[in-house]
């Protein structure tokens, strides 16, 4: 019967859901932060490098405040 592909239909969700899972803690383990930023285009990573460069963490928000007064 139809029913009889649920157990493998489960099984092979759950196979597949595990690197998204795995992700989160790994990003969570190494950049002390469990989600990433998207650096997929040119501005995002120039984005990334100032925010580096201003506050020391890329995660944090960004605002005036954040750049230095000369």
């Amino acid at each position: 019967m139809w029913f009889e592909i649920l157990p493998s239909f489960g099984i092979i969700t759950a196979v597949l859901s595990v690197p998204g899972f795995a992700m989160y803690g790994l990003h969570l383990l190494t950049l002390d932060n469990a989600y990433r930023r998207n650096t997929d285009q040119r501005w995002e990573r120039v984005m990334y490098v100032r925010d580096m460069r201003l506050t020391g963490n890329p995660y944090k928000s960004n605002g005036l405040e954040a750049i230095p007064d000369k």
